[in-house]
């Protein structure tokens, strides 16, 4: 169904996915709700981002400290975005009102629909490219995505993979979406993100369909298997990012888990593991971007100093994610020479050869859209 691809051609696959979707930021009252587009830089910038996706060494993010250091700009930096969906519904209705959100930069998902209606809504401002003239280090294949074809609006902030974990004190290995769904041991100590594009995906794989190019019928089955595990007792409940502190605490079984954080939370647990399905994965970038209200100098003052390679190095070795920084892996190396046969960082040819993208217009199909809050009874 996927013919073996490189790194390059993945990224490239993955940067032209289709119609990618926004990811939600959360309303605070920490400042920066007042900047504009035009103007100085701040001397604040408020950055809203998901849990474990940035370095961290003991209570301290070092790369944050160093923009600091380097620039005077303070950063609030807010772990408030777990699921796209749930976060667009809480900013969009000040968003759509032409008010600030509180935040400089949020993090958004392509493979979820709010990503394409912050840009399309006009909720996304564009970034000041002349004070980002590292944006020159942007790889090629995420040069031109269809919902940002210029970059005008949004940079990468890491791609990832979409996999199955499992803790090896509660069960055997979990190498299967039919063994996630069916395993008797496992009932009611399992989840699946209420992502659809992310459930959907990997299950469509598992009934071996191709998630780039879904009929209705493979829908409809897709969402039956996931009815099923739901009615029987086996998913215990959707998640966003919020699977990583029960599965790390020994409450889950196994899940349905993003590459990078089931690498962080190694270091606490070794007894969790991590893997693409036998079916195979689904990749995915999340971007940056600047909602409306905040500062554009200061966001974009920032972007331009996580895009160079010795930063973005950190951040990826920081939390095994994919940098689409170029001249990455050779700073990388340097910092841990083991991070360059880290497959989750660098993934291999026989790794991204199991890798497929979702199809645009499932994710935008309002039909699927809502069978899809059905089974998760909204």
């Amino acid at each position: 169904m996927n013919p073996r691809l490189t790194r390059q051609e993945l990224l490239r696959r993955s940067a032209a996915g289709g119609a990618l979707l926004a990811f939600p930021s959360l309303l605070a009252a920490c400042g920066g709700s007042g900047s504009s587009s035009g103007g100085d830089v701040n001397d604040v910038l408020n950055f809203s981002n998901w849990p474990l996706y940035i370095d961290v060494k003991g209570k301290k993010h070092p790369t944050l400290d160093q923009f600091t250091a380097k620039t005077g700009i303070k950063v609030n930096y807010f772990e408030d975005i777990n699921d796209n969906g749930q976060y667009f519904a809480k900013v969009q209705g000040p968003l759509s009102q032409g008010d600030g959100i509180g935040r400089d930069i949020i993090v958004s998902t392509d493979n979820d629909r709010p990503l394409g209606q912050y840009i399309s809504q006009g909720w996304a401002q564009k970034l000041d490219k002349d004070l980002i003239p590292n944006i020159s280090n942007l790889i090629a294949a995420q040069q031109h995505p269809p919902f940002d074809p210029d970059r005008e609006y949004s940079l990468p902030w890491l791609s990832g993979m979409d996999g199955i974990a499992w803790n090896e004190d509660l069960t055997d290995p979990v190498t299967t979406v039919d063994k996630l769904f069916t395993d008797p041991k496992l009932k009611g100590k399992v989840t699946v993100w209420g992502s659809m594009g992310d459930t959907l995906g990997l299950v469509l794989l598992a009934n071996g369909d191709d998630p780039a190019k879904v009929t209705d019928a493979a829908f409809a089955a897709a969402v039956a298997k996931v009815q099923k595990a739901v009615d029987s007792g086996q998913i215990r409940r959707f998640t966003g990012n919020d699977y990583a502190d029960p599965l790390a605490r020994g409450d889950l079984a196994a899940c349905f888990a993003w590459s990078g954080d089931v690498a962080q939370l190694i270091a606490d647990n070794p007894k969790l593991h991590w893997n693409i399905p036998d079916t195979g994965g689904i990749i995915w970038t999340d971007n940056m971007i600047i909602p409306t209200g905040g500062s554009v100098p200061t966001a974009s003052t920032y972007m331009n100093f996580v895009y160079d390679p010795k930063i973005a190095a950190q951040i990826a070795v920081g939390t095994s994610y994919i940098s689409a920084v170029a001249g990455v892996k050779d700073e990388a190396v340097k910092l841990d020479p083991e991070s360059a046969s880290n497959p989750l960082i660098f993934p291999e040819d026989q790794t991204l050869a199991q890798m497929h993208q979702n199809d645009p217009a499932m994710l935008n199909n309002a039909d699927f859209i809502e069978q899809w809050s059905k089974v998760k009874g909204e």
